[in-house]
């Protein structure tokens, strides 16, 4: 019996008892009004309920006498071995041995799918992660940004959202003009311009243009700043693209910047035209001193924000409004924006941003800011010289390591890795560890089949050794962890729970055996308890997968 039935059960059992004190008091009240909850002490039980203390001023009953009423009837249920009442009205519940061990077959029978759930159904999600600009390589801000925002991508796809992940290409304005110049000065021998960008890496992009364009220094000198800059650009973008893909980060839209600037072939208004048209149609946009404004403060913007300037220019915030409407207009009700430590002043402005729009600022966008990271002992990148890369910490700690590591902790928290313990193989190093239970779930089945141990047979009442009860209700927990992780955009829950699926793992893997000993004959105990191992494995799988890491069976 899952969470989900028992909770069920229980609304079954509480639904009449309600009624019968007070009627109409039922009415309305779902299985997801009585949540259950593991108890501490597993000694009062598998789950705990809270359920009389929270209805019984409603139902007009003294939450202790109301709650031996539901204990006496769902002690009746199948599958429950026990209920019990404590303290001022706590129900504590016992499952029948082969009703909780019933779930290990349930689990190696979904296989991947086990763990997925519809929390997330109708939800039509836009999630924007990393938009690194195209002038140079992805930083460790840009790696912390990339690792948590595809875990919560994995995490709202696997509770039934239907999501695109997306990176935006700021390549407009005037940091492509310096990185023109910049990748034109290092073609040309030249020092890099004074507002330019430093580092090898531009000379390398140099080198690339030349050898794509031999011809570029014989062009008229605007010509070479265009060729220079948009095919430095191409390739850098391609660098990008290929760091996040060898980071295991995938992108299903690159959506550029330039875009939202670009006039159709006859001349018709760009986005970033329409855009205005469309807020001053919500009723939000005024005309002051000859620039056009948008009343942000309507929304609890601090200041009301100016989208065109008194000289006919556009604004990065007409920008931001062109792809918010954009996004909306590609059937994204719900937006999520992961931005940098530095990008606070954006959560009241795009908020705000959404209100003029039309949209409800406190549902239709999410506005994530992820604060800093730093790695012991990191060296700047020798070839942007200011920066520690992506690519070097790729390589330097592991791809596991690293995604596991910076999807462990909330997006707010301020977070320093330790590569002396990320590099250990031992218990200390929290992806080992998991992986390590794991591995050993696949040693263990390696095992089994050499001493003729399959799973033939499954008689779940047989796991009833306390590391069993333990283990099958960690395992119970999973697909509740993943619905959690999803609806409060913390994939961090994830590992946390996987750390501890680890370690009742490798407590039962120390007391309970899945091959005889000696000449001891194979049982339907060890055939059975296979199942429980192959069980894990495959929660252990899932549950990585969904970090973006990988489950090794050998280590």
């Amino acid at each position: 019996m899952n969470p989900d039935a028992l909770s069920a059960a229980l609304l079954a059992v509480i639904a009449p008892l309600a009624e019968a004190r007070r009627p109409g008091s039922s009415a309305g009240l779902t299985a997801d009004d009585l949540p259950l909850e593991r108890p501490r002490n597993r000694d009062h039980g598998d789950w705990a309920s809270n359920a009389a203390l929270k209805l019984g001023k409603a139902v007009g009953a003294n939450p202790r006498e109301f709650a031996q009423e539901i204990a006496d009837a769902l002690a009746a249920t199948d599958g429950v071995a026990s209920v019990e009442v404590a303290g001022p009205g706590f129900i504590n519940i016992r499952l029948e041995a082969g009703a909780a061990g019933a779930l290990a077959k349930t689990i190696v029978d979904a296989g991947a799918a086990y763990g997925t759930n519809e929390t997330q159904r109708g939800q039509s999600i836009n999630l924007e992660f990393v938009s690194a600009n195209p002038t140079g390589p992805m930083h460790i801000g840009h790696t912390r940004w990339a690792a948590l925002g595809d875990a919560i991508a994995r995490v709202l796809l696997a509770s039934g959202a239907t999501l695109v992940r997306e990176f935006y290409i700021n390549d407009a304005g005037a940091q492509m003009d310096r990185f023109g110049r910049s990748v034109l000065a290092a073609i040309k021998g030249e020092p890099t311009p004074e507002d330019g960008y430093p580092g090898s890496y531009i000379d390398d992009l140099a080198r690339r243009v030349v050898a794509d364009l031999p011809s570029i220094l014989d062009l008229a000198a605007d010509e070479q700043l265009v060729e220079a800059r948009d095919r430095a650009y191409a390739l850098q973008l391609a660098d990008l693209q290929a760091s996040l893909e060898k980071f295991n980060v995938h992108f299903d839209v690159f959506f550029s910047e330039r875009t939202l600037h670009a006039h159709g072939p006859n001349g018709e208004p760009s986005l970033v035209d329409e855009a205005v048209d469309r807020l001053r149609a919500q009723g939000h946009v005024f005309d002051q001193d000859a620039a056009v404004w948008v009343r942000t403060t309507d929304f609890g913007d601090d200041k009301d924000r100016v989208i065109r300037r008194s000289n006919g220019e556009y604004t990065y915030f007409a920008a931001d409004a062109a792809y918010y409407l954009n996004k909306s207009d590609r059937g994204f009700a719900h937006k999520i924006y992961l931005l940098g430590a530095d990008h606070h002043g954006y959560v009241h402005r795009l908020k705000a941003l959404a209100g003029a729009a039309g949209d409800d600022p406190e549902k239709d966008i999410e506005v994530l800011i992820g604060q800093l990271v730093s790695v012991n002992g990191a060296r700047l990148s020798k070839r942007a010289g200011n920066i520690i890369e992506l690519d070097d910490l790729r390589d330097w700690l592991g791809t596991d390591a690293l995604r596991y590591s910076l999807a462990r902790y909330p997006a707010d928290s301020p977070l320093t890795l330790d590569p002396e313990i990320l590099t250990k193989r031992t218990n200390d190093n929290p992806v080992f560890y998991v992986q390590y239970a794991h591995a050993r779930t696949h040693n263990v089945a390696r095992n089994a089949a050499d001493s003729g141990v399959d799973r033939r047979a499954f008689v779940p009442e047989l796991l009833d050794h306390e590391t069993e009860s333990a283990l099958l209700g960690a395992l119970q927990e999973f697909p509740r962890i993943v619905a959690y992780a999803a609806e409060v955009r913390e994939p961090h829950r994830v590992a946390r729970y996987l750390e501890e699926l680890a370690s009742l793992y490798h407590r039962w893997y120390d007391t309970c055996r899945v091959t005889p000993l000696g000449d001891e004959p194979v049982t339907d105990l060890h055939r059975t308890r296979l199942w429980l191992n192959d069980a894990t494995g495959q929660v252990l799988r899932n549950g990585l997968d969904l970090l973006g890491v990988t489950a090794p069976e050998r280590m």
